[in-house]
């Protein structure tokens, strides 16, 4: 009888030999995760037939084999619905797969040859087993309430609040400002509060376009709709002396009833999502939608960089050991994309790297002062437009031809995206306009079109490949 070893055994020892790669596919609302997600199977699914792969070594030296997929770890949460976004991108016309509302996972056996000297001992095909997760990027901004507390939190909502932003933020705070924080709580008066919070969240993110917005649950509640653990939200004004005067009020006041509540609320729905799928990644992607951010205004823009800089403090990076990636993985390489790089035109790309690295300027030099690897990258994980010259006052200009979300056919040039962080006269001008474009019509049963998604999976899986 053949010996079948348990899966949880099984995965060890192939961490072990490093024959298994976890992979973070991190990214914020409307950032491209299941884009990339779809992509990335789609060009191993296509490997050494039609598959756009050539900045692989991999591929290009012809050793990959190709991949697919296998049953994920955790048999209880749904398989990334990979056939359904491939078919939304193949529909008439062609559509972007549906926005994710829950968690999934994904794990891609890939089979590759080896070109090292231990082949001889391991043979020359090898496989590379693949994790990956997907999830609701409202939920990901969650994750830094867990080095928090409560007067931390109502204090850094305070902060975040411009005055651009108040302007979606109206009627909670004209309904909060009467609520006395050591009046014994009334839960209707809560829930109450809490819908106008739910509302203003859902305008600054969907009608301001701002991206850190608190708690992400709020925003994608799924089976906690109505539920008491998502009825809390900010108190203005609980700063300092205050804070620590409220914190000796009784158990059933507004403070201390909030206060449980966000509490219970990082206990049993943020730490669990932490822990069971974001504590052990190896390698991590942050996708980045910095167009859009340019295209809202200077205060979207600013929002952008701070839910970045905060979100990036709740991942373990470090360097890896034996021990470490058996016991207690840490992510070792990173990458950094600005996505929908097919929206401006190939000139404006190297001008999109140096956004995006001058956009995460700290938190980069703290991952380079511990010694992790990161590289910028410009992305498209499925091409939605194509490059065209045209003539204008006798000169060539760039520009590009799609179709956009409202099924318009444009020839349009976007503008120039600014190699740094956008000053004054960028905003006072604003030269860039962004535009939303549908996928481009997919050949049948081919890979799918992208710009430098192969030099991103040789950065993030190159070295495992060999």
């Amino acid at each position: 009888m053949a010996l079948t070893l348990p899966r949880e055994l099984n995965d060890w020892l192939e961490r072990g030999l490093d024959r298994q790669l976890r992979l973070a596919v991190t990214g914020l609302s409307q950032a491209g995760k299941t884009a990339f997600l779809t992509s990335l199977v789609n060009q191993l699914r296509h490997a050494g037939m039609d598959a756009q792969l050539a900045l692989l070594p991999c591929a290009r030296e012809g050793r990959l084999l190709g991949a697919r997929r296998v049953n994920q770890p955790d048999l209880s949460i749904p398989r990334f619905p990979y056939d359904e976004a491939l078919a939304a991108l193949g529909s008439t016309p062609p559509q972007w797969p549906a926005p994710t509302r829950g968690i999934s996972e994904l794990r891609l056996s890939i089979r590759y040859r080896s070109r090292t000297g231990t082949s001889r001992l391991f043979g020359e095909q090898r496989t590379l087993t693949l994790d990956l997760i997907d999830y609701p990027g409202e939920w990901l901004l969650d994750l830094p309430l867990l080095a928090q507390s409560y007067p931390e939190w109502c204090e850094r909502m305070e902060r975040l609040m411009t005055e651009r932003r108040r302007r979606y933020s109206t009627a909670f705070l004209d309904a909060v400002a009467g609520l006395d924080p050591a009046a014994t709580a009334d839960e209707q008066q809560l829930a109450e509060l809490t819908e106008h919070y739910g509302r203003a969240l859902h305008s600054a993110r969907h009608e301001g376009g701002y991206t850190f917005v608190q708690p992400g649950r709020f925003l994608l509640p799924g089976e906690l709709a109505g539920a008491p653990v998502l009825q809390f939200f900010p108190l203005p004004g609980v700063t300092g002396e205050r804070a620590a005067e409220l914190d000796r009020l009784p158990a059933d006041s507004v403070y201390q009833t909030l206060a449980q509540r966000f509490e219970h609320y990082k206990r049993t729905v943020v730490r669990p999502f932490y822990r069971d799928h974001f504590r052990r990644f190896d390698r991590q992607i942050i996708l980045v939608d910095v167009l859009s951010a340019l295209n809202a205004g200077p205060d979207v823009f600013d929002d952008l960089r701070q839910a970045l800089a905060t979100l990036m403090q709740s991942f373990d990076y470090g360097r890896r050991s034996l021990l470490s990636r058996l016991f207690n993985p840490r992510i070792d390489r990173l990458a950094l994309a600005a996505t929908k790089a097919d929206h401006v035109t190939p000139e404006q790309h190297p001008a999109l790297l140096s956004l995006i690295e001058a956009l995460l300027a700290e938190p980069i030099r703290d991952l380079r002062y511990l010694d992790i690897p990161v590289r910028p990258f410009s992305l498209a994980s499925v091409r939605a437009t194509e490059f065209r010259e045209v003539e204008h006052d006798g000169q060539r200009q760039p520009a590009l031809r799609g179709t956009t979300l409202t099924g318009e056919e444009v020839l349009m040039f976007p503008g120039e995206v600014p190699a740094s962080l956008p000053d004054a006269d960028f905003w006072r001008r604003q030269g860039f306009t962004f535009r939303g474009f549908r996928p481009q019509a997919l050949p049948d049963d081919g890979a799918l079109p992208h710009i430098r998604l192969d030099a991103v999976l040789d950065w993030l899986l190159g070295d495992r490949l060999q």
